[in-house]
């Protein structure tokens, strides 16, 4: 399991090979990148994203940890970035290994709710005409319903 907060850009090529390597003993690795998307009625200039350095990456490595247990998983990658990033940037990656495909797809799917909606970020949408705080949205809230 790898868990990495961090401030510079990935390389999702890079990640998906070392995530990889070396699991000879499953028959599925799933994986899924965020990217920042622009926010069309005013057009994103950056988000900010701030978080509590050891808090943040404890609430991950549980968060993985209990994806580990409950879907027999392999191996579990979290990557989330902070700091100032445009449009069109990776903010965040998710892999997951198992030896079967259903537990990685609905194991990378837990992690991706998660990271929505519970994982200590706070994110500031920053455009031509103001900055605001990204609020809770309630379809992402209901996603975790079903874990």
């Amino acid at each position: 399991m790898r868990i990495l907060v961090q401030e510079d850009p990935f390389d999702v090529g890079e990640e998906v090979s070392r995530f990889s390597a070396g699991h000879q003993d499953v028959g599925a690795v799933v994986t899924f990148t965020g990217v920042v998307r622009d926010v069309p009625e005013e057009r994103l200039k950056v988000m900010e994203i701030e978080h509590y350095p050891g808090m943040t990456e404890s609430a991950l490595a549980e968060m993985a940890a209990t994806a580990m247990d409950r879907w027999s998983l392999a191996d579990a990658l979290v990557i989330h970035r902070y700091g100032r990033l445009a449009p069109g940037e990776m903010i965040m990656m998710v892999g997951t290994a198992s030896k079967h495909r259903k537990d990685a797809f609905e194991a990378a799917e837990y992690l991706m709710d998660f990271l929505k909606s519970r994982a200590p970020f706070w994110k500031r949408e920053i455009t031509a005409r103001s900055a605001q705080w990204v609020a809770a949205k309630d379809d992402d809230e209901n996603a975790l319903k079903r874990w």
